[in-house]
């Protein structure tokens, strides 16, 4: 089941005010104002990944927790049948399928993301983003235009890119049909469980 924004929202709201966190300077670790950081805090709009992924390390909880008010629990292992993953649907068109949201103290968060083509996209600036640590991406089916820190790359099934998420980065569906990926975001040390 989708989590639903309000009570998303709702959350953020009670863990920033439980660690007596100002929205301000929540919204400086953030990286955005503090209007839109109000803004998704009221439930005002839905929330980037990048937003949800930069209050679980503010917060020190893990995005799981942000988006079902449920803690992990799994220590040894964790099985994700075909098509049972937490579906997180955090970027207009995209979906993503957390891969291992009941396994605790994670040191990645794993996703199989499906990216719609859009036409539309294809001739404006790719929208950039900027995370702690390090991330994987292995493309499954279709292609993705990858940008980072200005240089461009074409991914087709089989290729793969690792890159450092502090970075700009950014990526769309290309060649004319939607791109489904493999997604392993990596924390950096100072954020590990």
């Amino acid at each position: 089941m989708e989590p639903k924004i309000n009570e998303i929202a709702e959350r953020i709201r009670e863990l920033r005010s439980i660690l007596g966190l100002s929205a301000k300077e929540t919204a400086q670790a953030i990286g955005i104002t503090d209007v839109q950081y109000m803004q998704y805090e009221s439930g005002a709009f839905d929330f980037p990944f990048t937003f949800l992924y930069k209050c679980a390390e503010k917060f020190g909880v893990d995005i799981v927790e942000l988006l079902t008010g449920e803690n992990p629990h799994l220590t040894g292992y964790t099985v994700v049948r075909g098509g049972r993953g937490l579906p997180i649907k955090r970027r207009e068109g995209f979906e993503y399928a957390h891969l291992a949201y009941n396994f605790k103290n994670k040191t990645a968060e794993p996703f199989v993301v499906k990216a719609p083509y859009r036409e539309s996209e294809q001739t404006k600036p790719i929208e950039m983003n900027v995370h702690a640590g390090q991330e994987f991406n292995y493309v499954i089916e279709g292609y993705m235009r990858f940008v980072f820190d200005g240089h461009e790359e074409l991914l087709g099934p089989g290729d793969s890119v690792y890159f450092n998420s502090g970075r700009q980065h950014g990526m769309i569906a290309a060649g004319g049909q939607n791109c489904v990926f493999l997604a392993v975001v990596m924390k950096d040390d100072e954020h590990r469980g």
